[in-house]
């Protein structure tokens, strides 16, 4: 693997600390891996994209590969801040890169939004904090990076770490989530030839 071989290089002559991934597929990691060791793999992992569970994760975890998810609250679906792509400007890409905030697949979406807000509401907390702090219960391997545009929504995402979670309610919220689903690709065919998955 060319890239990996460099980057090997460049850790042996000091210039590089530390080699990651993004998007990879488990055969690219371990290929990669093998030539570099990998450190850690950004990818989009949260209760609305929990496909890395079944092969990716249980790879990185076998190498001792951290994960570092984007998008973990959905591009702010999960928030409960969201709104259809319709009502979004042509320049976000939540307008048109986005099939799970289609007009035909935003209602039945939110459906999770909603499991989540009645979670949030039972424990006097925001919907962001239920979904983070669900996901910094899935492993000490795991850290998330959320984005986000105002202090406020920094301020709600901060508040996750110390949101404490039963173990009885990260279950309920995997279980509703998988329950539910996800009505939509994550990417249209034009990104998703992007992602290595």
């Amino acid at each position: 693997m060319c890239v990996a071989g460099t980057v090997a290089e460049l850790i042996d002559a000091g210039k590089v600390r530390y080699f990651g991934l993004s998007e990879a597929s488990p055969k690219t990691i371990r290929k990669a891996h093998q030539t570099c060791p990998v450190s850690v793999l950004q990818s989009e992992y949260s209760l609305w994209e929990r496909r890395l569970e079944h092969e990716t994760l249980p790879v990185l975890r076998e190498l001792g590969i951290g994960l570092v998810p984007f998008s973990p609250l959905g591009r702010g679906f999960l928030s409960g801040d969201s709104k259809p792509a319709s009502a979004y400007d042509k320049n976000d890409f939540r307008a048109w890169g986005d099939p799970r905030l289609s007009d035909e697949n935003y209602a039945t979406n939110l459906r999770l939004v909603d499991a989540i807000r009645q979670l949030a509401a039972d424990k006097a907390t925001t919907p962001a904090r239920i979904a983070l702090a669900w996901l910094l219960h899935q492993g000490d391997d795991i850290v998330p990076i959320p984005g986000c545009r105002r202090i406020a929504h920094l301020d709600d995402n901060l508040g996750a770490a110390s949101l404490e979670l039963k173990a009885d309610e990260v279950r309920q919220l995997s279980e509703i989530s998988t329950q539910l689903g996800v009505a939509g690709e994550r990417y249209t065919a034009e990104f998703a030839r992007f992602t290595d998955q």
